[in-house]
């Protein structure tokens, strides 16, 4: 019975003890997080296109004869420089040409020497009525179509040594070469054969894009009513490479389509950019972006400030009596570079969480630290 008696006074203190231990429990800490307060600036507001890069210059080498790959002069993957010797065919056959068009040639001029010297001594002759008058026109005559003849010689011999030179396919510009469709020995033609290879320029390299009817009406609309100067300037031009990352020059518009596609509903614009690293090639897939509008004193804040429930926006704002967080909803006008401008949800002056978000619930309570985001680096972020 003792023995009970000190168990159950044992548990006793022990409950007492648990209890005085959860009384000395104090509030919850607060939660540490960085913050920033909320300025309003100008932003520009961009549209993007998707285009394809192309050379700024891009040539189809192809062969103007017939014949047989005697030699591949350049390495596939290089660049060559204007009139470079890119390919020989097989000159045998043409350089036969040209030997059976001199020889002919030489034929009719000594025709001509014959017929000429056939009217210079008929002509004395008719004027004394030794020959007839017939005689002495038919001469003549014959002095012309030798004339004609060798002329027309001329020309065969003029086409047989231009094919022969057409033999020594070389590059009509300086680029970049691709690789060769035919090696040694192939037998190639004229159109519509498939070209040898292809030579394109990089310096400045173009990116063709499409813009919607829509987005073409908005932006004549806007430039209709700057002046004159402003006009008549052209609008910079960024290019997105498909790692996200900012070429390093900016372009310009150079072509612009005469006409609306009707099936697409859109107007190609071409853009020239220089390149001269060399780092864009033909064929890449990039994004062209431009600012075309300006949002006035717009509140800008980072991406990472904002959290997404169920398809809608919140940002965490710091109660700066209590230090309350008050999960508030927001609507985003749109993304420029890593951050979103607010169209409604917030003022300027306000505090809100910037690190540390997915710590923090409504109602909690924080340990802010303000801090400096620099704003301006964000907005340029592809």
């Amino acid at each position: 019975m003792m023995l009970r008696s000190i168990i159950l006074a044992c548990m006793g203190v022990v409950v007492i003890l648990t209890g005085c231990e959860q009384n000395v429990e104090g509030p919850p800490s607060a939660i540490p997080v960085r913050v920033i307060a909320l300025e309003t600036r100008d932003v520009p507001v961009y549209s993007e296109w998707v285009g394809q890069t192309h050379g700024g210059e891009e040539v189809e080498i192809r062969s103007r004869v017939e014949g047989y790959v005697e030699r591949v002069s350049y390495k596939e993957g290089t660049f060559v420089r204007r009139g470079q010797v890119m390919y020989v065919i097989d000159p045998l056959q043409y350089a036969a040409n040209v030997n059976v068009a001199k020889g002919q040639l030489a034929e009719a001029e000594a025709n001509l020497a014959r017929a000429e010297q056939d009217v210079a001594r008929y002509t004395p002759l008719v004027e004394q009525n030794a020959i007839s008058r017939q005689e002495y026109e038919t001469a003549i005559q014959m002095a012309r179509a030798s004339r004609a003849s060798v002329q027309a010689m001329q020309g065969s011999v003029q086409k047989a040594q231009v094919e022969l030179g057409y033999c020594t396919v070389i590059a009509p510009i300086s680029g970049l070469a691709g690789s060769s469709t035919v090696q040694v020995g192939d037998l190639v033609g004229r159109l519509p054969a498939a070209p040898l290879t292809r030579v394109s320029k990089l310096d400045p390299i173009s990116v063709k894009f499409n813009m919607s009817e829509v987005e073409w009406l908005r932006v004549m609309k806007r430039r209709r009513l700057l002046d004159s100067a402003a006009r008549n300037r052209p609008i910079p031009l960024q290019l997105i490479l498909a790692d996200k990352s900012m070429h390093a020059y900016l372009g310009e518009a150079s072509v612009i389509d005469n006409a609306m596609d009707p099936q697409t509903g859109t107007i190609m614009i071409q853009a020239m950019f220089p390149n001269p690293e060399g780092l864009v090639r033909p064929g890449q897939f990039a994004r062209v972006r431009a600012a075309l509008d300006q949002a006035r004193s717009a509140i800008v804040i980072p991406q990472r400030a904002v959290s997404e429930l169920q398809g809608t926006q919140y940002v965490a704002v710091v109660d700066t009596t209590s230090n309350a967080v008050s999960m508030r909803p927001v609507v985003i006008s749109h993304r420029v570079g890593a951050t979103y401008v607010i169209e409604a949800g917030l003022s300027a002056g306000e505090i809100i969480v910037f690190e540390g978000l997915q710590k923090v619930r409504d109602g909690s309570v924080v340990a802010p630290k303000r801090v400096t985001v620099a704003i301006d680096s964000l907005l340029t972020r592809p």
